[in-house]
């Protein structure tokens, strides 16, 4: 069996708030390397590779938001760099901590997303 190219094909997010995820998430994901990929009424896409992101406001979501603490995702780590997170900052997410290898951000919908730095601060 020939070994996948890497190991997600991709991951969908189910958000409460598309337009905020799109103001916080698009900037990094672009400052990541990805690429917009899929747009349609209720989410969108960013590619990087052969794996991409979704986001989605599914009208078949059930109440509550999501709570990184819960049962589910706690959250996505993906290699970076400080510029990243400064362009996060910059979207408006928050820092939960700083390890100085990884810097582990909050979006405005409780979604966490760990950068790892490929240079140390």
């Amino acid at each position: 069996m020939p070994t996948p190219p890497s190991l997600f094909h991709h991951v969908e997010l189910w958000v409460a708030d598309l337009s905020l995820t799109r103001t916080q998430w698009g900037p990094v994901l672009l400052a990541l390397g990805c690429e917009p990929f899929q747009d349609w009424a209720a989410g969108c896409s960013w590619r990087l590779a052969d794996s991409y992101l979704v986001v989605e406001q599914s009208p078949a979501m059930l109440p509550g938001g999501h709570e990184r603490l819960r049962a589910g995702l706690n959250h996505l780590a993906v290699h970076g760099s400080r510029a990243a997170v400064t362009v996060a900052l910059a979207a408006g997410w928050t820092v939960r901590t700083d390890t100085g290898e990884a810097v582990h951000l909050i979006d405005g919908q409780g979604f966490e997303l760990e950068i790892v730095c490929a240079e140390q601060s």
